[in-house]
């Protein structure tokens, strides 16, 4: 028995169709650990997965770590689905736009070994898994074919993929991607919840831990003094809308050059770039602009220049 098992290898977590757990791996070499939650026995060694946060790795092929991760998310979205530990897997999953063409054929054989099948040891369950294909795809394209409705419903729309470490932008136009206009930016919510971990320990002298930061923007219970659950929420709110200090470089419609921005810390350019008409600065006057004169626009599409003016 075959069967298709999406796997996203993200830097601040693992993600399957049923699961999801913390990208983090402890190796306890060929002694066993205290615990049989997310332990993995593989080459002969125990490994518990999903303990805390490994290091940030541009290259996830540099190490044994996101394919030890891999066999406990197949196990767990095996045990998920009730099929038995002895089975055929297909397995696919991503990589970011920018470096997707560059990685695909390392990290395709990264995780297709030629050992098959592989045996191995998880929570104290025996599998013996045969990894016949791995397909790789672009992330966050990939998941937008699951919204056609989507794609015919506008003709330029923003692709925005937010995860651990890295947000991905793509513009598709007619339901092209458009892939001049991909980026990756190192503002993922790693970056979020270290800076949010700084300030409370600058403001309060308190050391928070990832889990507690989670619960407290997730709005669930956790018990910590009410200064600094007020220090994160409010420090999570501001880390979208902080202003830069760099000065707008694109003199888009007449703007001026001088102009500065509050935004998601992206440089002013990068809207230009992408064709957004400054949809991303949270404060440009062209903002106001694509809203209040879309049905005032000339003949070849483009918003009057002189609408832009005096716009808050």
């Amino acid at each position: 028995m075959s069967i298709i098992i999406g796997i996203d290898h993200g830097y601040y977590a693992i993600k399957t169709a049923h699961c999801s757990f913390p990208a983090g791996l402890t190796s306890y070499g060929e002694h066993e650990p205290y615990t049989r939650q997310g332990l993995l026995e593989f080459g002969g060694g125990f490994f518990v997965c999903g303990s805390g946060r490994q290091p940030i790795q541009r290259d996830k092929t540099a190490n044994d770590n996101y394919y030890l991760l891999t066999l406990a998310a197949i196990a767990k979205e095996i045990q998920q689905r009730g099929l038995p530990p002895e089975c055929s897997v297909r397995i696919a999953a991503g990589l970011p736009l920018t470096s997707f063409g560059r990685d695909k054929p390392k990290f395709r054989e990264y995780l297709l070994r030629s050992k098959q099948p592989v045996n191995y040891k998880f929570e104290g369950v025996e599998y013996s898994i045969t990894i016949e294909e791995v397909a790789v795809f672009p992330q966050g394209y990939a998941a937008l074919m699951t919204e056609v409705g989507l794609l015919q419903d506008e003709p330029s729309m923003l692709l925005m993929d937010l995860g651990g470490w890295t947000v991905d932008l793509m513009r598709i136009d007619n339901a092209i991607p458009a892939a001049d206009t991909a980026h990756s930016l190192e503002l993922g919510m790693i970056r979020c919840v270290d800076d949010i971990r700084e300030q409370v320990r600058r403001e309060t002298g308190l050391s928070l831990t990832d889990a507690q930061i989670e619960n407290m923007l997730a709005g669930q219970p956790c018990t910590v003094s009410d200064t600094a659950e007020n220090q994160s929420h409010a420090f999570g709110n501001s880390a979208l809308s902080r202003k830069s200090t760099q000065p707008c470089n694109c003199n888009y419609f007449g703007h001026k050059r001088r102009t500065k921005h509050s935004y998601y810390n992206l440089p002013c350019g990068l809207c230009v770039r992408l064709g957004l008409r400054h949809f991303l600065c949270r404060r440009c006057p062209q903002r106001s602009v694509r809203h209040r004169a879309r049905s005032r626009r000339n003949p070849d599409g483009r918003i009057p220049r002189q609408t832009g003016r005096n716009l808050r």
